[in-house]
């Protein structure tokens, strides 16, 4: 079980293999991509940035609890910082069992708790040429915080609300093995 984060393009196959085992007979994966449109505003990137000391251990507490809910083989996570481009994978989960039943359910668990407990903070640029910060408690809290590259929050927008551009396209792939 692996969570991890990288600010390189996330290579799936590589990542997948990272999953075979001789016992697994199903894999299931989601990916995560960046969207053009979100509450009424046209998105031209997005950029991510986590708090990885900590994002990192809630992370693997994450897949520790969905090997312990489920019973599988392998599970791995890869969340990408830095700014991202429309359509860029922005998330990978992947799970192999040994049925189909349970990769599936182990890889939305994964993806669900990732999006609700892990601190990453997500800025969107629009095409008027503003751009905002969402899934930012902290940016709520104390407007004028500054983010680990530097930049703060001086300017006004609403962070009250959480959307992802990252949902949007489940792109769960099940390959499974068992026999009828």
């Amino acid at each position: 079980m692996r969570f991890r984060f990288t600010d390189l393009r996330i290579d799936t196959a590589a990542a997948r293999r990272e999953l075979v085992d001789p016992g697994a007979g199903g894999y299931a994966s989601f990916e995560g991509w960046v969207r053009d449109f979100n509450e009424g505003q046209e998105v031209t990137s997005l950029e991510y940035e986590a708090f990885q000391e900590l994002a990192l251990k809630e992370g693997e507490r994450i897949l520790a609890e969905a090997a312990a809910r489920f019973p599988i083989k392998h599970a791995l996570c890869i969340h990408r910082v830095g700014r991202l481009g429309l359509t860029d994978m922005a998330v990978w989960v992947g799970v192999s069992s040994a049925h189909r039943g349970e990769a599936f359910d182990a890889c939305r668990f994964i993806i669900d708790e990732v999006k609700h407990r892990v601190p990453i903070w997500k800025k969107e640029h629009y095409r008027s040429g503003d751009s905002g910060w969402v899934n930012c408690e902290r940016c709520a809290a104390t407007p004028g915080h500054r983010h680990a590259q530097g930049h703060d929050h001086a300017q006004a927008h609403d962070h009250a609300q959480a959307h992802d551009h990252a949902e949007a396209h489940d792109h769960a792939k099940a390959h499974d093995h068992d026999a009828a």
